[in-house]
């Protein structure tokens, strides 16, 4: 029988974390061993197995401890999952398994993600009937001019349009279901990036081996922001110094200088957190950032 860990970090979440557990529910896990890791620094009991951890250690290091748990259980696939997500379709899992068999070559599939109701972008621009409906992630290319993820479909109303299975240059770190051949060729987050860039360094690493797929036939709900917000300290500061950590690990030359040029400039019309965060790539600093 395959064996599905599903691995999650809370970080003062639990309301959320909580509702991603009852909306766990809902997934069809005939003909599957499922077992769930939730890396926690706040004590909760529950159907799943609680990996307690008091100090924060970013998404990177919640995504490590959670899959090395579900590969020391015997996982053959790990869905690494945000708490902010919700469930929308039953055989998401069943979906997701059939494509990563296709070829040994695929390493890791994602999800379409939709905007959980009421966390769209713009939400004035949607009636009623198309809330739920806003998509989020279907798919999409890295931009290495801007080192940037380029979400396709983003901020479009779902039409059915993305129900389409086939390759991607990304998937996405909300939602992923992965290979354990990933990790045992010691491919693992690194934690050194804490949290941004980290699933983009994550998936550089493996897939120039692997192929990288989107499965649009199934879908999860997403509270976008959830966890820093947009424009949030936190999110501004280690966008931009995970930013330049990743284009000087994997851009060209051309590209790093530009994005160093650009950042640069930030340290005198940036936001003070885009600062510090260009302050401390500059020193070496990294792991958690000083918020």
């Amino acid at each position: 029988m395959t064996k599905v860990g599903i691995a999650t970090v809370n970080f003062n979440g639990k309301k959320d974390t909580l509702e991603f557990l009852e909306s766990l529910k809902k997934l069809d896990t005939s003909s599957l061993e499922t077992r769930t890791f939730i890396v926690s620094n706040e004590k909760f009991a529950g159907d799943f197995e609680l990996i307690f951890k008091k100090e924060n250690r970013g998404s990177a290091g919640g995504y490590n401890d959670g899959a090395r748990a579900a590969l020391a259980w015997g996982a053959d696939f790990i869905l690494l999952v945000n708490n902010d997500i919700l469930f929308k379709s039953p055989n998401l899992l069943k979906s997701l398994i059939s494509v990563a068999q296709q070829d040994p070559k695929i390493a890791a599939v994602s999800p379409k993600i939709l905007f959980a109701p009421g966390f769209e972008f713009y939400k004035d621009r949607y009636s009623q009937k198309d809330v739920g409906h806003v998509i989020w992630y279907a798919g999409g290319h890295f931009d290495w001019n801007n080192v940037n993820s380029v979400h396709r479909g983003l901020d479009e109303v779902d039409t059915g349009k993305y129900d389409t299975v086939g390759q991607t240059e990304f998937v996405s770190g909300s939602c992923m279901l992965v290979k354990r051949v990933v990790f045992d060729r010691g491919i693992f987050w690194d934690e050194k990036m804490f949290a941004y860039y980290d699933d983009n360094d994550f998936q550089e690493r493996f897939k120039r081996k692997f192929m990288l797929y989107y499965d649009g036939r199934v879908a999860v709900f997403h509270k976008v922001s959830r966890t820093a917000g947009i424009g949030a300290p936190a999110t501004d500061y280690y966008t931009a110094r995970n930013r330049l950590i990743f284009s000087f690990h994997y851009a060209p030359l051309k590209t790093k200088l530009a994005v160093l040029r650009q950042e640069l400039g930030w340290l005198v019309s940036g936001q003070p957190w885009q600062r510090e965060g260009v302050k401390d790539f500059l020193i070496g600093k990294r792991g958690e950032g000083p918020l």
